[in-house]
């Protein structure tokens, strides 16, 4: 089939939804589709067998779109959704792979195209805006009634989490649904193979955190935690972050007398993920708050090491007390984890060996490839 993926942020970049849409080309060149993709003007181009991108015309005031919702985001958005209309105009496309907020436009001009629509759901616009600004609460009816209108519209919705498909079955619960989540990342790339012991100049136990360090993610709870500890025995490992985000948590671990056992060893490249996971003895996710899983779980259970992760509905949906430590997420509850863990190797095996096989089961490539095989199949069949 002749395929349109809009995918409305920055791309190619290393982070969650770029990913998870690269991947998804990827695939679906390998199944024998043509593929364009309409993408924001930023972004890294990917050389894959019959994808071909198209790119907004750069927006005034849009430079360095940052992650979720922002008016930079949404002036881009607008750009968006005019090239959407040409592209339609100019192309006989049979499906339209809407992600995100895209979904929007996408059903508005279907009305005339009359394409096969599927509705991404990697997130919800709806859920995505109240978190941001806590007043549009009022109003959340209608923000989840135009969601409702988006889902109607699509022949197909794939949410990547638990919590998504439940809101689809809240909505309509005879719509089509095919839970599509992230995978573990693969690689074998070791780069210039980095023993982070000897750049942390540490022998002791060590954990690791892995993501951007926006402030939802936890990193002042991970480090209040951290400050609590009753152990000598332990050195944490931030990888990623901005520059100036790396700058106000240094302040922080400064203050909080704990920075000779944190280090901000800033972003690596995502291709050698799993080598550096390897090397941790205990992988942590701290997050406050959300409703998505985070991607990098899924590369955390299959790494083998015991995952410590904040008992939230966002690591609940995959995470559980066989495969993973779950905490409160207060720093007194984190710290205790992190003692237990810190203290007992073989429930430190123990824990990373379940989560690895849930992983390789549920969250591997091959798994991801029979589920959207199975969504582009039901596709092809609608008449």
């Amino acid at each position: 089939m002749k395929i349109l993926v809009v995918a409305p942020h920055p791309f190619y970049q290393e982070r969650g939804t770029p990913i998870a849409v690269k991947l998804l080309v990827e695939t679906l060149s390998g199944f024998g589709h043509e593929i364009d993709v309409l993408t924001f003007h930023e972004g890294e181009n990917i050389d894959v067998k019959n994808v071909r991108l198209y790119r907004i015309a750069q927006p005034p005031f849009a430079n360095n779109i940052p992650i979720g919702f922002s008016p930079k985001k949404l002036i881009a958005d607008v750009y968006l959704t005019f090239y959407l209309a040409y592209l339609l105009s100019k192309n006989n496309y049979d499906v339209i792979h809407a992600v995100e907020e895209s979904v929007f436009p996408a059903a508005f001009f279907n009305f005339f195209a009359r394409k096969k629509l599927i509705y991404d759901m990697d997130s919800s616009m709806a859920d995505q805006l109240i978190e941001k600004w806590k007043g549009l609460e009022k109003i959340s009816k209608i923000l989840n009634g135009f969601e409702h209108w988006a889902m109607k519209r699509s022949d197909v919705v794939l949410p990547v989490c638990r919590y998504l498909v439940d809101k689809v079955r809240r909505y309509d619960p005879n719509k089509k649904v095919f839970i599509l989540e992230d995978i573990a990342f693969e690689s074998n790339d070791r780069g210039k193979n980095e023993d982070i012991r000897k750049t942390m100049n540490t022998n002791k136990i060590v954990g690791m955190y892995v993501g951007n360090l926006v402030h939802y993610q936890g990193i002042d709870l991970l480090l209040e935690g951290v400050a609590k500890l009753n152990s000598d025995n332990f050195s944490l490992a931030i990888i990623g972050g901005k520059p100036e985000d790396i700058k106000k948590y240094k302040s922080m671990s400064e203050r909080l007398k704990i920075s000779e056992n944190v280090h901000f060893l800033g972003p690596r490249p995502l291709s050698q993920l799993p080598f550096y996971l390897s090397q941790a003895d205990i992988l942590i996710s701290p997050r406050i708050k959300g409703k998505n899983t985070p991607m990098k779980i899924y590369s955390y259970l299959a790494s083998g090491k015991p995952v410590l992760a904040t008992n939230i509905y966002s690591h609940t949906q995959v995470l559980n007390k066989e495969n993973s430590f779950l905490v409160e997420p207060e720093p007194e509850s984190l710290a205790k984890g992190l003692e237990k863990l810190i203290e007992n190797e073989e429930l430190r095996n123990r824990i990373g060996e379940t989560g690895k096989q849930t992983a390789m089961e549920n969250y591997s490539l091959e798994s991801y490839k029979r589920k959207l095989r199975k969504v582009y199949d039901y596709v092809n069949s609608i008449v």
